[in-house]
């Protein structure tokens, strides 16, 4: 596998299995798993134009239906004006900086968006509901997931993964919580049914899998409510991105040994404390063992920088859109 995701080196690749500290007690620790993703510098900063880049070409994944980005494939800018329309973060723009304080959503799009360019481009994830268009509704935002995706294995098989996206301003124990408490509602039997309900529903599979089509027909005959829960468990993957401000990154100047030392280790000691969170939180959750969690550490300098960015140049595109 690839020490790169698209641009950014990955650090970390790894299983819970293999830094336990407590093995005995925290378990199941098999399916759980880490990948630490840098960015790189330059001249001294940050590549926040890398990082940039990486939103402006994966914001389709998740704010444009599958046919609208067929129709603008070759066209990228329309695809970010398009885009531009459906995010919701720009409607919150107009609030008070106390409002914005207590905004946990802040930010979260920009998570969205990442993890959908880090299931394209490090997992060949094929995107089955793009979040961000969907979530306009009401309805579809109740659900626990910000991302839908389907990959195909080389076994003629395919496996399901509905993601969780954050972005905070650290990564201390109490930002575990939220994410955590996302995925207890989105493994909920009734809301995994629902879930997969609306995706066979949708013109999305048709779309993306038009050109294998035994296998939009074994997907959707899997999908289709009389499957077994504990059938779609065993396909099921939960990647969990936390895009998170970093003190070591902000204070860092070059892509040195030094650098990715302090990464490591601090990456290491967030997800052994996630992973116990999460293993205790779902104690008792059936067939627990069978689904595959895959939690994504990504550090930035500054995140208000970021979204004061994102929402400036998302203006813009709506602004063109007129």
């Amino acid at each position: 596998m690839s020490d790169k995701i698209w641009k950014f080196d990955i650090l970390i690749d790894d299983s819970f299995v293999n830094f336990n500290p407590n093995s005995v007690e925290i378990t199941p620790d098999t399916n759980d798993f880490l990948i630490s993703l840098i960015n790189g510098f330059e001249e001294g900063h940050w590549m926040k134009k890398n990082f940039q880049n990486f939103i402006y070409n994966n914001i389709a994944e998740t704010a444009l239906k599958a046919e609208e980005r067929m129709k603008i494939v070759d066209d990228s800018y329309s695809c970010l004006v398009e885009s531009a329309k459906h995010l919701r973060l720009i409607d919150r723009d107009g609030v008070d900086e106390e409002v914005k304080k207590r905004d946990k959503g802040r930010g979260s799009e920009i998570a969205e968006i990442v993890l959908y360019g880090i299931m394209k481009h490090h997992f060949n994830a094929i995107p089955a509901i793009p979040k961000i268009y969907y979530k306009q509704n009401d309805n579809m935002n109740a659900f626990g997931d910000d991302s839908v995706h389907i990959v195909l294995t080389k076994d003629s098989d395919f496996q399901i993964w509905l993601g969780e996206a954050k972005f905070y301003n650290d990564l201390e124990d109490k930002r575990f919580n939220e994410p955590l408490s996302s995925i207890a509602q989105m493994l909920n039997s009734a809301i995994i049914r629902k879930e997969l309900g609306i995706l066979t529903g949708l013109n999305e599979l048709d779309v993306v899998l038009r050109d294998i089509p035994e296998m939009l027909k074994k997907v959707k005959n899997i999908l289709k409510n009389f499957t077994s829960i504990d059938e779609i468990k065993k396909r099921l993957h939960v990647p969990i991105l936390l895009l998170h401000e970093c003190e070591i990154t902000n204070g860092a100047t070059t892509l040195n040994k030094e650098y990715k030392d302090k990464i490591v280790t601090y990456h290491y000691d967030r997800a052994t404390s996630y992973f116990k969170k999460q293993i205790i939180k779902f104690k008792g959750y059936v067939d627990y063992d069978k689904i595959n969690f895959h939690l994504i550490l990504f550090p930035v300098p500054n995140k208000s920088e970021i979204v004061e960015w994102f929402i400036s140049r998302a203006k813009t595109l709506r602004e063109d859109a007129q």
